[in-house]
């Protein structure tokens, strides 16, 4: 009877220590994402001091390009429904010479549209290309001038490695952030927020259905993008005690050859390059399962939308056509890649997260 309570205790026990295991990872979890939050602003900020002009004009580039890419895919409906239906329609009525002259120009329009388009997605590649490498220049003249009025104290408590890593890993992570991550999240944001709109406008049933799949992948973002930002904090912390051990032996190698120190030093660095194996696995395999889940959630949500579209359709429900139809999967497709192409993102941002700490 006493082995059976105590058993039972034992594993009322562990449940206790499982249930606060998992709340403490939740809130560890969502103090990183916090932080990560709060260093990302912080960076925008400075990279927005000394480029305001061209930040805006990267902006309005962003806008004219989101635009110009939506107004292309809801002009499929109309070029379905105004044009190649009328134009088949009198084909089948025995014409034989259609006016195709409307629908050339049409075409022409879209021709121009796009190319607008491309050229506004270009200039603001550009930009932002000039405005990362002025701010990464100002970020490492910044650092060194602070570090020169550091005290003795900050050099005898961080390896060489350490203090270098920052100058290299951490500003390289702020690099990609700011020339790639900051304007792809940007351009996201726009399309998501058009797109939704324009699908609304088509048809709100199917709205309804999209906007619930895009939640299904918000919901796999978040729940594995934070568990690969603790990960990544302390990727960033392990890549620059490796990288300071190095630097120690290296330099002192004549010394570790005098006091036969080898085999210690070899079993150093095979610790210190375990734990950032470690962290550097467990962050990755979180945040590269982001972009195929999304993926396939995305491509399940278009499925779902033609196949409703269709029923819709065929029972004469919304006064829903075939150019309808056509352009909404495309709305729906370009409704769900923006979350798929940020979620792609979180790779960088968690990384360029964790390197600000130390860097910025």
């Amino acid at each position: 009877m006493e082995e059976r309570q105590s058993g039972k205790r034992k594993r009322s026990s562990q449940k206790i220590q499982s249930s606060q295991k998992i709340q403490s990872s939740r809130k560890e979890q969502a103090a990183e994402t916090k932080e990560s939050v709060r260093v990302l602003g912080r960076v925008i900020r400075y990279m927005a001091a000394n480029y305001k002009l061209a930040v805006a004009a990267v902006l309005a580039c962003i806008i004219l390009s989101a635009a110009a890419t939506l107004k292309g895919m809801v002009f499929i409906q109309s070029l379905v429904d105004d044009y190649i239906r009328p134009l088949a329609e009198q084909a089948l009525a025995g014409n034989t010479a259609p006016d195709f002259s409307p629908l050339a120009e049409a075409l022409w329009g879209l021709a121009a549209l796009y190319l607008t388009g491309i050229l506004a997605a270009y200039a603001y590649n550009r930009i932002m290309v000039a405005v990362s490498q002025g701010t990464m220049k100002r970020l490492r003249v910044e650092l060194f001038t602070r570090m020169e009025s550091l005290p003795i104290k900050y050099f005898d408590t961080h390896t060489h490695g350490d203090i270098m890593s920052v100058y290299t890993n951490d500003v390289d992570t702020l690099r990609q952030l700011m020339s790639q991550s900051i304007p792809q999240v940007a351009n996201s944001a726009v399309t998501l927020a058009a797109t939704a709109v324009s699908m609304l406008i088509l048809n709100v049933p199917l709205s309804i259905l999209t906007f619930a799949m895009a939640g299904v992948m918000v919901l796999a973002t978040r729940c594995l993008s934070g568990r690969s930002a603790t990960h990544f904090g302390k990727q960033q912390s392990a890549l620059g005690e490796v990288d300071g051990y190095i630097e120690e032996m290296m330099d002192g190698q004549k010394v570790v050859k005098v006091f036969c120190h080898e085999e210690q030093a070899k079993r150093e660095f095979e610790v210190l390059n375990e734990r950032l194996r470690d962290n550097a696995d467990k962050a990755n395999r979180y945040a590269n399962l982001l972009m195929p889940v999304n993926a396939n959630i995305g491509n399940l949500s278009y499925v779902l939308c033609s196949v409703a579209g269709g029923i819709l359709a065929l029972n004469g429900i919304g006064g829903i056509t075939i150019g309808t139809i056509i352009a909404f999967v495309g709305l729906n497709k370009n409704f769900t890649q923006p979350i798929t192409q940020i979620s792609q993102q979180m790779n960088s941002v968690v990384m360029a997260a964790a390197g600000a700490k130390k860097g910025v």
